[in-house]
């Protein structure tokens, strides 16, 4: 297929503004959201530029999402930089991936997979949240253990790195708290502009933009399960 200079001027205005931005809103850039949404030959070309950048361009609603597939770690975060922003300095992989199973939890906590949309709840509190992280943690290693299934997460591992961090009532956010482990994790999220983190009020909300990438990712069933497998969840609960 032929493609016009201007169209192709057009879509790499509009990939540069991906790349810089993340993301295009139709408010903020009417006319190049206009110009992807209404010629499929730009469209096709921004696509093109995303699938050659290991990434996926996606729109919701009326904003144009870039999305870096699982191993651009370019575009994305590497194991490395994750351990780094979610994590204390000198943290092992126990703490590494405790931080990825805390994560995990606030998704299926908010979101079921099932229905017109995924979202299943507006808020959730920390304490509740750790509470959560706490039985679905012991839940999983009993599951594991009743199957002597050694493969997937090592839940025992993740149970000790938990249980290794004090809990504080005054809800103190040191790196040695359960509370500081999870504040650095909700900053983390609240950054990349996929939560709101109300901390006076210790509370979670989601914002569009992950409601928006849920949708699209867990009302695919075969996620969903995926997700509840790593979680720990049987079929049957």
């Amino acid at each position: 297929m032929a493609y016009e200079i201007e169209e192709i001027t057009t879509s790499q205005k509009i990939f540069y503004y991906l790349l810089k931005y993340k993301e295009l809103r139709e408010e903020e850039e009417q006319e190049l959201y206009k110009a992807y949404t209404e010629n499929k030959a730009v469209m096709n070309l921004v696509k093109q530029q995303g699938e050659v950048a290991d990434s996926i361009i996606e729109r919701y609603g009326s904003v144009i999402y870039l999305i870096p597939k699982e191993d651009n770690d370019f575009l994305g975060f590497s194991k490395a930089q994750l351990k780094k922003e979610l994590c204390r300095s000198g943290a092992t992989d126990k703490d590494y991936y405790l931080s990825q199973f805390v994560i995990l939890t606030i998704l299926a906590e908010f979101y079921d997979g099932q229905g017109s949309t995924s979202k299943t709840r507006n808020f959730m509190k920390v304490g509740e949240l750790i509470n959560c992280i706490s039985e679905r943690l012991k839940e999983g290693a009993a599951n594991q253990k009743e199957d002597d299934d050694q493969s997937g997460l090592a839940f025992t591992n993740m149970i000790e790195a938990f249980e290794a961090l004090r809990s504080d009532e005054k809800g103190a956010k040191t790196k040695t708290t359960k509370e500081g482990f999870i504040h650095r994790i909700l900053e983390f999220l609240q950054n990349q502009g996929l939560i709101d983190y109300i901390e006076a009020d210790e509370m979670i909300k989601t914002t569009k933009k992950l409601d928006h990438f849920m949708d699209f990712n867990l009302l695919n069933k075969n996620n969903y399960d995926r997700v509840m497998k790593v979680l720990g969840v049987t079929e049957d609960e």
